[in-house]
């Protein structure tokens, strides 16, 4: 049984894999949904190294870059969906502030930090894996 909670689904296309921000590598692990090599990659490259119960949104939210876990998503070719707060101004000369949907690259998104992404009201909502990359990553 399949049943939608916000921000923790699992899509696919032709080109890449779409992974809801609110899941944690656990949850990603036992869905049947999510293909097996990205569950293989989780088993032996993330779980060691980061704690199971990490959503992607705090993990990819937080990610500095360096280290082993950037180089990865960054092998992947990780592009990251963000809302972000920003200020337009209406007809009536007023400012309204609202929320902007973006695709980021993964080294853009390392570029701000979490101070940053605070002030900007940033959410990270998902998270997309380049299928190719994917398979042509080798356990």
């Amino acid at each position: 049984k399949t049943s939608y909670e916000d921000y923790k689904y699992v899509m696919q296309d032709t080109g890449s894999l779409y992974l809801g921000a609110k899941y944690t590598y656990d949850e990603m692990t036992e869905n049947e949904d999510v293909p097996f090599k990205f569950k293989a990659v989780i088993e032996r490259y993330i779980k060691p190294r980061l704690s199971t119960d990490t959503t992607l949104e705090s993990h990819f939210y937080y990610m500095e870059g360096k280290g082993f876990l950037y180089r990865l998503f960054e092998q992947l070719k990780v592009k990251v969906k963000v809302s972000v707060l920003t200020e337009k101004r209406t007809l009536s000369g007023s400012r309204r502030r609202q929320y902007e949907t973006r695709t980021v690259k993964l080294e853009k998104l390392v570029e701000i930090p979490p101070k940053e992404k605070e002030k900007q009201g940033m959410v990270i909502q998902e998270i997309s894996i380049s299928k190719m990359s994917l398979m042509t990553f080798s356990l």
